[in-house]
């Protein structure tokens, strides 16, 4: 078939507004030889409980192969679901298993949220800046993004107050309270009690992603969002950071309310997760693992948290700003005055290092001088070499920019 053959098919509307995620454009190019890449936020491979994977997968196989081979139902497997009830519990919050959805990564969760909720030109606030593959899951259902002033601690109250009311009201504010993708902050207990008695006073639903809770170097976060105001948020949680993202399990928490909308939209998408995959990432959790393997993970990863800030101190430009995160998997950073982060991209890559420009981070753009920074794929040489080669990079772009124009 020509490439260049007029096709017969007319796109939907919303089509136009599904893009290429940018990061996942950069990881085509990491994918290189010699690339060293702080871009993807994967999890370190190393990580993957590979023994325990494999174990589980013959039980699951000799004990109940009929059954996880079969089709299955769609709110997700009972004990797994019975299980995510009984840990969240643990942090606070009071879940029925009647209320845990049991979906295809917690992706999807953004997406089934967005069916649901998300009417065209409805406004959707979220934080400053903000998840992007959230930005991609709700993009297509056509909403009005409202961006909310944050700080170093998350979303302002005051900024909360001041989300547009008039109608169509605004559907939700989407958080991420534990070491935010992209910016790596923690919202701290003072802030938590004033971003909730805000939504609650602005009658603003929440939608809480917490793929990085677990993932904690100095101390665990405080309670979530969603065990203050449980009938106001929507809370999402995964396994791809604590286990291994190939599974792509995750989970939703709702209000009784809402379960049944949100279990008509995860029909309609793919009839239900993986049965086979449910079954075994119980069999492997069910008796306490992740008691046991998570502290190994943290601990991986706080000595390649302290590589990286060590080797940002060493190698990046005066004028750099960063924080070194107390948890999750990425540093966030804003280079010199004169810098511009995507125009940037192409020396780096050349020279043999990737990240992500700042501005995808962004509901209304942002930025240009900001980074992300993933620290948790590299071993701390490989750490050292990739920022050395960065700040390369820069400080071959601010000398030439700095060079007065020729005669």
């Amino acid at each position: 078939m020509s490439p260049t053959a007029p096709s017969p098919f007319t796109l939907a509307g919303r089509a136009a507004r599904m893009n290429p995620s940018v990061i996942r454009e950069i990881l085509k190019v990491t994918e290189r030889p010699g690339i060293l890449s702080l871009a993807g936020g994967l999890p370190a491979p190393e990580s993957f409980p590979i023994d325990a994977m494999r174990e589980a997968t013959a039980r699951v196989l000799a004990d109940t192969p009929r059954e996880a081979l079969q089709y299955a139902a769609s709110e997700g497997f009972a004990p797994l679901r019975e299980w995510v009830a009984a840990h969240l519990g643990r942090q606070g919050m009071t879940v029925s298993p009647g209320q845990v959805l049991i979906t295809t990564g917690s992706q999807q969760g953004l997406d089934l949220v967005a069916k649901i909720l998300v009417d065209a030109g409805a406004p959707v606030a979220v934080e400053t800046p903000t998840y992007l593959g959230a930005l991609q899951a709700f993009s297509p259902f056509e909403p009005l993004f409202h961006s909310v002033a944050s700080d170093d601690h998350g979303p302002l109250p005051d900024a909360i107050r001041a989300v547009p009311h008039d109608a169509p009201g605004c559907r939700f504010l989407y958080v991420l309270p534990n070491f935010q993708n992209p910016t790596g902050r923690l919202m701290p207990e003072e802030r938590r009690q004033a971003v909730v008695a805000a939504a609650q006073a602005a009658r603003l639903p929440l939608v809480e992603d917490n793929p990085y809770g677990d993932l904690w170097f100095d101390a665990p976060p405080p309670a979530p969002l969603a065990a203050r105001w449980p009938e106001g948020t929507i809370y999402l949680g995964s396994f791809s950071k604590v286990l291994a993202p190939g599974l792509r399990l995750g989970y939703l928490v709702a209000p009784p309310a809402l379960y049944p909308k949100l279990l008509q939209a995860k029909q309609a998408a793919d009839l239900h997760t993986p049965g086979f995959n449910q079954r075994v990432v119980h069999e492997v959790i069910k008796n306490g693992f992740l008691d046991q393997h998570v502290p190994t993970v943290q601990a991986r990863y706080r000595a390649q948290r302290d590589a990286m800030a060590q080797a940002l101190a060493r190698h990046l430009p005066a004028g750099s700003e960063w924080q070194a995160p107390s948890g999750g998997m990425f540093f966030w950073a804003r280079l010199p005055a004169g810098c511009n982060a995507r125009a940037l991209l192409p020396a780096a890559v050349e020279a043999g290092v990737a990240y992500v420009p700042g501005e995808a981070f962004y509901a209304h753009g942002g930025d240009p001088r900001t980074i992300r920074l993933s620290f948790v794929t590299l071993s701390v040489a490989e750490i050292e070499q990739a920022v050395a080669t960065l700040g390369a990079v820069l400080r071959h772009h601010l000398q030439e920019d700095l060079q007065p124009p020729a005669p």
